[in-house]
């Protein structure tokens, strides 16, 4: 008894001391974080945009690759096609998500370049977007590899190669089919990068359906999941310079060496040039057929408002009329 006395003493004194204990530290928690917002933080908004760009990409690249790793390295047992498509459409829709709010979550060149095409976005700052996004995609590889580091080595007997039985550079770079010629690669991602951009933009124009606030990113990532199972067989859409590039130049500095440039008759331009001209088509083709051709209230007449006033005034002087009849009889 005594001790259940004691035990029903000690036990409100030690909850006021551990939550008096627990609020000094959250207390002191939110100091320390007001002083490092105070001092670090950054005040220059590219210098946020950059950050937002390259943890985006970062973000893209390691669920993407990471699903095709997965895939390959398990020799297909734990992944198919299918997981990597949501992959890399989960792994868009978390980029946007993470970088939407403050750099419009580009996490692409050619959206960047369709962007400064329509004036949405300033040239000078596309360099230092494709810069953050050609280095999230580096590190994103870099963290995908260390990530699978002994399963690679398990996979490949410490043989890092492009070509073979046991190639691993296609987990992280787009390589061709063998049906594909250089021309039919570059048409393809021509059409799905065009594509990409097209419904971007439907998405982002406030004066079209577009979606709901917040819910932007889930319909990008919806657009790249329905790319990857309708235009996936050629080449399995890259449809992004700095996905495909920033990775492609990981596997050369990790030990795949140059062959990820050289093979296919140096496939690796494909991918960069015709995302970008893709880009342009797909924006131009939206504002040409779309955005050119909304309607715009500030450009009607004068004189329709006056015609609206007659109308209203006929329309009363002729209840007035009914009323004066109504009454009347």
């Amino acid at each position: 008894m005594d001790m259940c006395v004691c035990v029903c003493v000690f036990g409100p004194s030690h909850l006021r001391l551990t939550r008096s204990g627990a609020s000094s530290v959250f207390s002191h928690i939110r100091h320390t974080h007001a002083i490092m917002k105070h001092h670090c933080a950054i005040k220059h908004s590219i210098f946020k945009e950059f950050l937002a760009e390259f943890l985006g990409t970062f973000v893209l690249v390691l669920f993407g690759c990471g699903s095709v790793a997965q895939t390959v390295l398990s020799r297909n047992t734990l992944g198919e096609p299918l997981t990597v498509h949501i992959g890399f459409s989960t792994g868009l829709m978390m980029g946007v998500y993470v970088s939407g709010g403050v750099s419009g979550g580009h996490l692409n060149p050619a959206v960047s370049l369709a962007m400064v095409i329509l004036g949405k976005l300033k040239i000078w700052k596309f360099p230092i977007y494709v810069a953050a996004q050609m280095l999230g995609a580096f590190v994103g590889a870099a963290a995908v590899f260390g990530l699978y580091y002994d399963a690679f080595m398990d996979f490949t007997s410490g043989i890092l190669s492009v070509t073979g039985i046991n190639a691993t550079g296609h987990i992280f770079a787009s390589y061709p089919g063998r049906h594909l010629s250089v021309l039919g690669g570059f048409v393809d991602q021509v059409v799905g990068t065009g594509m990409l951009v097209l419904c971007i933009l439907a998405i982002v124009d406030g004066r079209n359906i577009g979606a709901p606030k917040g819910v932007e990113p889930l319909a990008v990532g919806l657009i790249l999941l329905g790319i990857s199972v309708s235009m996936g067989l050629n080449c399995g859409y890259p449809l992004n310079p700095a996905r495909d590039l920033g990775p492609r130049l990981f596997t050369a500095a990790a030990g795949w060496g140059m062959e990820v440039f050289s093979t296919a008759d140096y496939w690796w331009w494909i991918p960069v040039a015709g995302p970008l001209v893709g880009g342009i088509v797909g924006a131009v083709i939206y504002f040409l057929l779309i955005e050119l051709h909304h309607s715009n209230h500030n450009d009607k007449p004068h004189e329709e408002p006056e015609e609206e006033e007659d109308e209203e005034e006929d329309d009363d002087s002729s209840l007035k009329d009914k009323y004066e009849m109504i009454n009347m009889g």
